[in-house]
C-alpha cells in the first residue's frame, strides 16, 4: 500500500481501508517517510477530530507539544509564540529529547521572529534547524522545508547569492522531494535571469518543469516550463543538444570561469509547450491568469496560435483584463476581435 503524503492515509481511513486503528498505526509504522505525528497534524488541518484524538494518546510528550504549535497557528489567536517556545523547552528537556523536533520548532521560531522583525534572531534559528535537520534527518519533510525557508528568508532580505547557495545545497540526486527540487530550481532560475546567466536559468527552469511534473504539481510545471520557453526562445539552435543532457553535463563553475551561451534545441521548446497546453485549467475564469497569459505570448512566437483555440474562441469566459488585451493582439478573425474588444472594454469598467 503505496502513499505519497498523510492525507492518502486519512482518505484510505475514511473509505474503510483498515477494520481497526491498531491495523492503520500498524501500517504508518511500516511507512518510513511518515509517523503518527504527521498524521495527526494532517487530521488537524483537515478537521478530522475523530482520527485525531485516537491518534492522541500514542503520541510522547514532544509530539503533543508540536501539535500544540500546530493548534495555536491554526487559531491564529496570538498564542504560537508562547506555544513554540514551551514546546522547545520541552523537546530540549533532558527527559523529553528529540532534535529533529527541535529542529522543526526552531524553524518555526525563526519564521515567527522574522515576521517580527528580528531578523538576527531569525537566521540563528532557521540555520540552526537547517543544520541539525540535516545531520539528524536528511532529505525530509522538515529537512527540505528548513531550507526553502532558509532560502525564502534570504531572498526577501535581497540576498540573491545566499538564496542560490541554499537552492544548490538540494540535489537532484540527494533524496529530496520532486517538489522540493522543482521550487528550488524555479527559484534558482529566476536569480540567474535576474543576473543575466541565461544558460543557468533556462536549465533550471527545465529541470523544475521536470521535477514538477513528477510530483504532480501541475500549476507549477506550467510556471516552470512557460519561464524555460520565454527565456530560450531567441536562443533556438538546430544543432543543440537535448536540454536533459545539457543539464546533465552541467558542472558547478568559480569565479573565474565564463557564462556557458544558452543554445536550445527547438524539439525541447515544442514539447514543454505541448504539454502545457495539453494540461493547463481550460476553466478560463480568474482576474489574474498568468499561466494563459504566457501560453498566449508564447503561441504567438511559436506561430502556434491554433493551439489556444480553447482559449480564443471564448471571450466571455475570460476575466483577467490583461489576457483579455494579449488575446486582442493575436486574433486575426474581425469577429473575434470584435468580440475580444467588447470583453476588454467591459473587463476595464470593473
Amino acid at each position: 500500500m503505496m502513499n505519497s503524503n498523510p492525507i492518502e492515509f486519512i482518505e484510505q481511513w475514511n473509505n474503510g481501508a483498515f477494520e481497526t486503528f491498531d491495523q492503520f498505526h500498524d501500517t504508518i509504522r511500516d511507512t518510513p517517510q511518515f509517523n503518527l505525528l504527521s498524521i495527526a497534524e494532517a487530521a488537524l488541518h483537515l478537521e478530522e477530530y475523530v482520527l485525531y484524538n485516537l491518534c492522541y494518546p500514542h503520541l510522547v510528550q514532544s509530539e503533543r507539544a508540536v501539535l500544540d504549535v500546530v493548534k495555536s497557528r491554526i487559531a491564529g489567536d496570538g498564542s504560537l509564540k508562547n506555544s513554540i517556545e514551551q514546546a522547545i523547552q520541552i523537546c530540549t528537556s533532558k527527559e523529553h529529547r528529540d532534535v529533529h523536533l527541535e529542529g522543526r520548532l526552531r524553524m518555526e521560531r525563526g519564521l515567527l521572529r522574522f515576521e517580527e522583525g528580528d531578523f538576527e534572531g531569525a537566521e540563528s534559528d532557521l540555520t540552526w534547524a537547517e543544520t541539525r535537520l540535516k545531520s539528524v534527518s536528511k532529505a525530509s519533510k522538515d529537512h527540505d522545508l528548513s531550507l526553502l525557508n532558509k532560502a525564502a528568508f534570504h531572498l526577501a532580505r535581497g540576498e540573491q547569492l545566499m538564496a542560490l547557495q541554499v537552492y544548490g545545497d538540494i540535489s537532484r540526486y540527494g533524496g529530496h522531494a520532486h517538489e522540493t527540487i522543482a521550487i528550488s530550481r524555479l527559484g534558482a532560475s529566476r536569480i540567474h535571469y535576474g543576473l543575466g546567466h541565461l544558460f543557468d536559468a533556462a536549465r533550471h527552469a527545465w529541470n523544475a518543469h521536470c521535477h514538477s511534473i513528477i510530483a504532480h504539481q501541475t500549476l507549477m510545471a506550467i510556471e516552470a516550463g512557460t519561464l524555460f520557453i520565454e527565456i530560450s526562445l531567441a536562443h533556438q539552435n538546430e544543432n543543440a543538444q537535448k536540454m536533459n543532457i545539457q543539464s546533465d553535463q552541467s558542472v558547478p563553475r568559480d569565479l573565474k570561469s565564463s557564462l556557458p551561451e544558452l543554445s536550445v534545441h527547438p524539439s525541447d521548446i515544442q514539447e514543454v509547450f505541448i504539454w502545457c497546453v495539453q494540461h493547463v485549467d481550460r476553466v478560463l475564469s480568474g482576474v489574474h491568469r498568468p499561466d494563459l497569459q504566457a501560453l498566449v505570448r508564447i503561441a504567438l512566437h511559436l506561430d502556434e496560435i491554433d493551439s489556444i483555440q480553447f482559449l480564443l474562441g471564448h471571450p466571455n469566459n475570460v476575466e483577467d483584463p490583461i489576457l483579455a488585451a494579449l488575446c486582442l493582439t493575436v486574433a486575426t478573425d474581425s469577429d473575434l476581435i470584435s468580440k475580444w474588444n467588447n470583453r476588454l472594454s467591459k473587463l476595464s469598467q470593473v
